[in-house]
């Protein structure tokens, strides 16, 4: 790993900072669409022609009226200011990669700057994986290199017990659907159960949907919150229980909701532990990855680590021979 300029970290927490004032100032000029009006034997109605997911729609507002006319000039008064919030976010993120900073590639960063605008994070969703890695890299101020930042999936994880999450729902076939990139949910074994991943004919890019496994079930589990199904994983509720907020690098970048870094380490030295033979390449990149972040955070904050073992040692005995085993394997 290299290290990040002093400077470059400074603009990676003011884009930081910057996006999550945009995030908490959304207003009507932030949504995607226009006002229309029809002429009905001389009377005029309102509508906003809306950009969804799956298309446009016009919402049907009323008859024109003092309060829609307030609502149109907000909406005009505040498109300046929004577009200028974009291009500042914009330029901090160039300012960022010209530091030293790697984004995210630009197939996979359109997939993720898509999920968060549909609101994917905003309901408990969380990015995992290499793409979480990636993420993460800049954020503790390092850029990754070699073989460990590389991949072509986009994990998506999410709990599917809803416990402090907002009571709203995403679409995600939609919003995968309205990329236009040609993904289509990939079978699985059983033609009964639900798909829980998307691909792209030709291509190896794809999108996985994960949850916590609930007493070792292998079935797909449906999420109503997300109108799709993820596939259970072991040892998942560990990796996404405290995650943080960090900034997907790209032309236009957002904010996400990755795994806490410590967490993901040693998540990472566990899983490691599960792969069998045929996936001896995973295995290496999963110790890379976990050893690249624990010397990274062995020197700048090892309060972390010891917090994250702790509450790993909680999760079972197994679990701490299977971390423990990974990182005699790693060292040797």
């Amino acid at each position: 790993m290299e290290r990040i300029g002093g400077e470059t970290m400074t603009l990676y927490a003011d884009l930081r900072e910057r996006l999550q004032v945009n995030e908490a100032m959304r207003n009507i000029a932030s949504l995607p669409g226009e006002f229309t009006t029809k002429r009905v034997k001389g009377i005029i109605y309102r509508y906003f022609q809306a950009t969804l997911l799956d298309g446009r729609a016009q919402i049907y507002l009323g008859p024109d009226n003092e309060a829609i006319r307030r609502l149109i000039a907000a909406r005009q008064a505040g498109a300046a200011d929004a577009q200028a919030d974009e291009t500042l976010v914009q330029r901090l993120a160039a300012q960022v990669i010209a530091g030293g900073a790697r984004p995210v590639q630009p197939d996979m960063a359109r997939i993720i700057h898509r999920l968060a605008d549909s609101g994917v994070f905003k309901v408990g969703g969380v990015l995992v994986g290499s793409v979480a890695f990636q993420v993460l890299g800049p954020h503790l101020g390092v850029d990754w290199v070699g073989a460990a930042r590389t991949t072509q999936d986009v994990d998506l994880a999410t709990d599917s017990v809803a416990i402090a999450v907002p009571d709203i729902q995403v679409d995600v076939p939609a919003t995968m659907a309205s990329l236009e990139m040609g993904f289509f949910p990939v079978p699985r074994l059983s033609p009964k159960e639900p798909s829980t991943s998307y691909a792209i004919r030709g291509k190896t890019l794809r999108v996985d949907l994960l949850t916590p496994s609930r007493k070792g079930a292998s079935a797909p589990v449906f999420i109503r919150r997300l109108n799709a199904a993820a596939a259970p994983m072991k040892y998942l509720d560990y990796l996404v229980a405290e995650p943080i907020e960090a900034v997907m690098l790209a032309g236009t970048p957002c904010l996400v909701r990755v795994p806490h870094p410590a967490r993901y380490a040693l998540h990472k030295l566990i899983v490691s532990q599960e792969r069998d033979a045929s996936v001896a390449d995973k295995q290496a990149k999963d110790l890379l990855q976990a050893r690249s972040l624990i010397a990274l955070l062995q020197a700048d904050r090892p309060g972390d680590l010891e917090l994250a073992w702790e509450k790993l040692a909680r999760c079972g005995a197994s679990w701490v021979r299977k971390a423990q085993a990974a990182s005699r394997s790693e060292k040797a």
